[in-house]
């Protein structure tokens, strides 16, 4: 192949073989360099044919389940309040919705033009003008796998050329992070659990699913992902062991520079608070957040909470599955006494 070969006929001014020895490294990093920095290294070395000044990825929830949020984030040159400040935003921020919405299709946009005024404050002040996204549905963690790369506003938008290098190039990264994943919790796949993390020792998450997600929120309701809870931080160094969490038993294993961390927790329905469960019956039959809250005495963001630990305890992502899933055999469908 000569300097001047292209990924394909649309790809102009990229060669062929420097997109295949950016792929070569992505292999040599995932070979050599383990999961704790994979992904960012990863991004760093498609930078070099792509530029780009910031980038967000990491695992969330889907469409359909009651309020998104990242569980497990990682980020390139922008702050750590980053995912803190867009979680409120989430369930408004159109970009998001749309690429959550058309999984494995890179997604682009450009300006401050989202409907919410609130999510245009936000690009702001991260200086995100150009924004490129690719998800990609993850169905053993239940939650969606998503890469966002973005530009300030005096930089070029993201052009058709990028747009599939990048789909081509996220393909392989979504990939060989899985592959790493999957290796570390092989191992570990016979005793019982019903959902795994994989975490550094310092309590960075490199991989959760959903339903440990909804046991750990379920006990500690402040708790929004990316760095497990202190109590839990506390005892990574002391793996192997065992500990209690709520209802559920929580494995550390230690692996190499990470620990994974095995749930075992009642399946299905048996898992949910009953005011939990209460809420998810209500709502599958039809009320909103509001009418629940006045009926359980709570508040609509606790309702929320509620509701998205149900989704992702059972699995589900409609209000139809939700309510297919309560009327499984050796679920109580009985409302619940209030606490």
């Amino acid at each position: 192949m000569g300097q001047g070969d292209t990924l394909d006929g649309n790809a102009s001014g990229v060669t062929l073989r420097a997109f295949n020895q950016c792929v070569l490294q992505l292999g040599r990093l995932a070979r050599e360099n383990g999961p704790s920095r994979f992904i960012a290294d990863g991004l760093e070395a498609f930078a070099q044919l792509v530029p780009f000044p910031s980038a967000w990825w990491g695992e969330m929830s889907g469409p359909g389940c009651s309020g998104q949020q990242s569980w497990m984030h990682g980020r390139i040159n922008l702050p750590d309040s980053f995912a803190t400040e867009w979680h409120p935003l989430a369930d408004r921020d159109k970009f998001s919705q749309d690429t959550l919405n058309r999984p494995g299709e890179v997604v682009r946009d450009s300006g401050y033009t989202d409907p919410c005024e609130e999510v245009n404050d936000f690009a702001r002040r991260h200086q995100i003008f150009h924004l490129m996204s690719v998800t990609y549905e993850l169905p053993e963690s239940d939650l969606m796998f998503f890469v966002c790369l973005y530009r300030g506003e005096h930089e070029p938008a993201f052009n058709d050329s990028e747009d599939q290098l990048f789909g081509a190039f996220c393909e392989q990264l979504f990939q060989l992070w899985r592959f790493q994943v999957q290796d570390m919790i092989r191992f570990d796949t016979g005793n019982g659990a019903s959902d795994f993390g994989v975490a550094r020792l310092d309590g960075e998450l490199l991989y959760v699913g959903a339903r440990l997600c909804a046991a750990i929120q379920r006990e500690l309701p402040g708790w929004g992902g990316s760095t497990l809870p202190v109590e839990v931080v506390a005892q990574l160094a002391k793996a192997p062991c065992v500990i209690r969490f709520g209802r559920c038993a929580l494995t550390l294993s230690p692996n190499g520079e990470q620990v994974i961390l095995s749930l075992e927790a009642p399946s299905g329905g048996e898992g949910l608070a009953p005011r939990e469960r209460t809420a998810a019956m209500l709502f599958a039959a039809g009320h909103s957040y509001k009418e629940i809250a006045r009926i359980l005495a709570l508040s609509p963001a606790t309702v929320r909470t509620y509701l998205r630990n149900c989704y992702l305890q059972l699995g589900v992502k409609s209000k139809v599955e939700l309510g297919s899933a309560l009327r499984k055999p050796g679920i109580s469908t009985e409302l619940a006494p209030r606490d």
